[in-house]
């Protein structure tokens, strides 16, 4: 269930500025978080069509197992896709009659590796005009948010309002946020955890991994054998459930989760944790949580940058890129180099269609590219001739998407190629735009092809984030 209303959030940091005060942004105020807001809000939401509106859903009730969320596998969706193109008028949804809520972070970074400017936005019914979030440049951070569990019923029944704090003490902040469910860009959250035990002695990533669930879930799969290595491969690059759920387990195995929440909250991402799995089997996802900001923040580590502080806590800690080793940042780094699902703010494996408009300008990893120059990626399969769109990229693109029927999501680290317009940044969205959203008047996928599965503004706001990237 889902009721969506409009509201843009602001939050900018210049690292050379002092901390910024909750304000609409001016129109003659060109920051980059202004921009991204600009952005953001030209999209125009509320002409997607909702394909569950409120008086649809509004009588039904969900139990905690209706309420998990697991990205379907592509022939579920292509069932689904193809479901939805015999739908009746009638059938097929109601305009938004609410803008959705959206969380959407930019850290610019210098030759160095280091961050330059941040501006972080967020959309909710609470806030139509956007303000700007004060963020303390030594942290990268803000203690003026009071970031909500999301809840899809809440959401409906609420205006848009979360009840369920994810962070003690927060209650006379300003702003009050309902945080989308991160969907599966809460696997960067499992690869950062298994690393730092890698790091610390306590996992080998060459070591088989028995993953033998008790009991079994069926979006975790069964029994496997596998090396820690390939199932992080899968999980990253392929968003594969099953490997995902094999490597929470065996974090449970070590009893280290709470180490490894507690290592966010001491690194000065408070905001990402993964609570609430089973141990038996590493499902139930839905306890987990990531905000804009801290998600950009991890990934500022994960691309490591020049020596000395990326950022300080509010304790005192610096934070450099050695809190994950060398090996294992580039390893992070190439499995996010490989992701094989280019159809978020890029859409590259859609190479040439009209429909889903070309997004962010990204070269498509050369390890899915069959011989005729299609893409397939597990048994996601996609029909265009991606090559004439590598040729043209403008930039590499390490991310991880997400999306089920209400989440949209992307995060990522952008790095131009030489000779292209010199940009280099990391970008983060988070959307309760999932799958149960469509644009108006789509056309039909091909048949057999991996479908689109949302709304083309993600695409769009992809381009027009990089464009102010290469202006600024």
């Amino acid at each position: 269930m889902k009721l969506k209303r409009f509201t843009v959030l602001c939050t900018a940091l210049t690292l050379t500025g002092a901390i910024l005060a909750p304000a609409v942004a001016s129109a003659e105020d060109h920051s980059l978080a202004e921009r991204l807001r600009e952005a953001i809000v030209a999209q125009n939401f509320k002409d997607v069509i909702d394909l569950t509106p409120p008086e649809a859903t509004l009588a039904t009730a969900r139990s905690a197992e209706q309420r998990e969320k697991y990205d379907p596998s592509p022939a579920e969706l292509m069932n689904k896709a193809q479901a939805r193109m015999t739908m009746s008028a009638e059938a097929a949804g109601k305009p938004l009659h609410q803008t959705p809520n959206m969380d959407a972070a930019i850290i610019e970074l210098n030759e160095y590796g280091r961050p330059k400017q941040v501006a972080n936005v967020l959309l909710s019914p609470q806030y139509p005009n956007g303000v700007v979030v004060p963020v303390k440049k030594s942290g990268l951070s803000t203690d003026q948010v009071r970031y909500r569990w999301w809840d899809d019923t809440e959401w409906d029944v609420n205006g848009g309002k979360g009840t369920r704090d994810v962070l003690a003490g927060r209650e006379n902040a300003p702003i009050d946020f309902s945080s989308p469910y991160p969907a599966s860009v809460l696997k960067l959250m499992v690869g950062f955890g298994v690393l730092r035990l890698a790091d610390e002695g306590k996992v080998d990533l060459d070591a088989d991994y028995v993953y033998d669930p008790n009991p079994v879930r069926p979006a975790c799969g069964g029994k496997s054998v596998k090396k820690i290595r390939q199932h992080f491969d899968e999980m990253i690059t392929k968003s594969q459930n099953e490997s995902t759920c094999a490597l929470i387990k065996m974090i449970h195995d070590l009893n280290a989760w709470d180490h490894v929440n507690q290592t966010f909250v001491n690194l000065g991402m408070p905001t990402l944790m993964v609570t609430e799995t089973i141990p038996g089997n590493g499902g139930r996802w839905i306890g987990s949580n990531m905000s804009g900001l801290d998600t950009a923040k991890l990934l500022l580590l994960i691309n490591g940058g020049g020596p000395g502080a990326l950022w300080t806590t509010g304790k005192g800690k610096a934070v450099t890129r050695n809190e994950l080793s060398l090996s294992s940042r580039k390893f992070f780094q190439e499995t996010l180099l490989g992701q094989g699902h280019n159809e978020m703010l890029s859409t590259s494996n859609w190479c040439g269609r009209d429909y889903p408009t070309q997004g962010l300008p990204q070269q498509v990893p050369s390890r899915w590219i069959r011989p005729d120059g299609t893409v397939k990626v597990g048994d996601a399969v996609y029909d265009r001739d991606v090559r004439p769109c590598n040729e043209t990229a403008e930039v590499t693109f390490a991310h991880k998407t997400g999306w089920v029927d209400t989440t949209g999501s992307d995060a990522g680290i952008v790095k131009s190629f030489r000779g292209k317009n010199k940009r280099n940044y990391i970008v983060v969205v988070f959307c309760n735009l999932g799958t149960d959203y469509v644009d108006a008047n789509r056309p039909a996928d091909p048949p057999g092809v991996f479908p689109v599965l949302y709304t083309q503004k993600y695409a769009q706001l992809g381009k027009a984030i990089d464009n102010i990237m290469k202006n600024m």
